[in-house]
Order: structure tokens, then sequence, then C-alpha cells
């Protein structure tokens, strides 16, 4: 029995001493957390007091605010200048995510399914926007667009918006290419169909996720840019984001806050969108 327990009790797991390997797991991992932790509060405390200085009761931006008002808000909906550089804004950006996202889907097929010669080559140069600076991209553009009419209109803005939102939508389609079988679509012209029948009964829904995704970047890469626009407008053709920049040298009122804390939760409620559409797509993968 004395032998039992003696057994017993030496097979039973004993705690983690200090300095033993999992102790120093643990608090490597305490301080990998808290630093990641550090790290995101770093970045979103700009866009966190964005927000209450959109609520305050003075005439000014000011940090922390004076009280809590809406007004600004309803300044910012009852201001005809505001509202229409953000209707131009909009309609600019869902031209562009139509736009974008048909070339880009079909510009993925085509790299990804297609035997096309020198496909490689033709994707970097389709994703040069995401790398090229922007300040130079707008430069160019003003330089080509200038001379033939089409800054401070809708055309223009859509052409240019549309140039840099397409490398989002190819990123997110072919990553969802790559996980469909190539046999679907040999199954499909084995049962008669086309290749653009088993492309849109076939391949389109099990990339839909993907398209979607790729909308929603087309968007926001369309609604929020700032450098390209600031070159392009005009007069009458212009955009929230140049709005933004006139009012920040001129008249440096919370509207800017209230517009920016709107722009925000927008881009927060399509980034949410984005995930519950990636976290479908996973779902019924698995």
């Amino acid at each position: 029995m004395a032998m039992l327990l003696e057994g017993s009790s030496a097979e039973a797991p004993q705690p983690a001493m200090a300095g033993s390997p999992v102790h120093s797991l643990v608090i490597g991992r305490w301080i990998l957390n808290g630093f990641v932790g550090v790290v995101l509060m770093f970045l979103l405390l700009p866009t966190l007091i964005v927000i209450p200085m959109s609520l305050g009761g003075a005439s000014y931006i000011q940090f922390p605010p004076q009280g809590l008002t809406l007004n600004w808000y309803r300044a910012y909906f009852a201001d005809a200048e505001w509202m229409s550089a953000t209707w131009f804004s909009l309609r600019i950006a869902l031209a562009t995510t139509l736009l974008a996202t048909i070339t880009g889907t079909l510009a993925s097929f085509a790299v990804v399914r297609g035997n096309l010669p020198g496909a490689r080559a033709l994707q970097a140069l389709t994703l040069a926007p995401l790398i090229v600076p922007h300040i130079v991209l707008a430069v160019a553009l003003y330089l080509v667009f200038a001379p033939l009419g089409l800054t401070g209109n809708f055309i223009g803005f859509t052409m240019a918006h549309t140039m840099l939102s397409v490398p989002y939508v190819m990123l997110t389609v072919s990553a969802a290419l790559q996980k469909i079988d190539p046999l679907l679509e040999l199954a499909a012209s084995n049962c008669g169909a086309t290749r653009a029948q088993a492309f849109w009964y076939v391949v389109l829904p099990n990339i839909a996720p993907g398209v979607a995704a790729g909308s929603v970047f087309a968007f926001l890469a369309s609604f929020d840019e700032a450098t390209v626009a600031f070159f392009i407008s005009g007069i009458e053709g212009k955009t929230i984001t140049r709005k933004l920049f006139e009012d920040i040298d001129y008249n440096l009122t919370p509207i800017i806050a209230a517009v920016a804390t709107v722009m925000v939760v927008v881009s927060l409620i399509l980034m949410g969108g984005v995930e519950w559409l990636r976290s479908h797509g996973a779902n019924r993968e698995s």
C-alpha cells in the first residue's frame, strides 16, 4: 500500500516553478499581448478622440470638449455645401464600386484561370496603384485629365478611382479563385455549359464572398481617397475629402470632427460586413 502511495505521488503533476520553460512561456505571452494592446490603442486613439470632439459645445475644435451637443451633426446635414460634397462622393464611390468589381473580377479570372502570356506582368501592372505613391499618381492624373476637361467632374473622378480600386478587388477575388477546384468548371463544361455559363453558375457563386469583400474595399478606397481628389477636384465637383481639406485650412469648426466621425462609422459598418462575409464564406467551405 505504501509503495502504491509513493508511486502515485511520484506520478502526480508538479506545478510550474518560477524560471521553468512553461512559466517563461506564460510571461512571454502576457508581454506580447500587452505590447499588441498598446500598439492597437496607439493606432485607435486619434480616431477615438475625434468622436468626443464632434460633440463639443464650443465653436472650435477642442479636447476634452466642454459640454456635449449634437448641433454640429445637425449643421453638417443642413449645410448645402457639405451635402453636395457628400452626395458627389457617394455617387463616385458607387460607380467606382460597380466598375472596379466587374473589371477586377474578370481580370482575376483571366490571370488565375487563363493561359495568358505575361499574366504575372499584367497582374503586377494592375497592382501598381498599391505601390506607387498616390501623390505621384495624382500629379500624373492631373496632367492627363486637365487638357481633356476631366478635372472636377463625375467621369474623371470615376476613372481615377476605378484605377485605384481595381487592385483591391483583384487581391480578394484572386485569393477566392485559388481555393476553387478547376475540375468544377470542367465538369460543368462536360455537362454542356459554355465557358460563360460555367463561370456564372459554378464559379461566381463560390467566389461571391470574395467579390463582395472586394467591392466593399473598392467603395472605401474611393470614398476615403484624399490625395488624388485634392488634385483633380474643381470648384463645382468637390468630394467630401477635398471639402475637409478646405475647412481645415479656413473654417476649423467641430463640423469637421462630425464629418470625420460619420466617415469612420460608415467605414466600420462596411468593414464589419466584410468580416461577416469572410466568416460566412469560411462556414460554407467547412
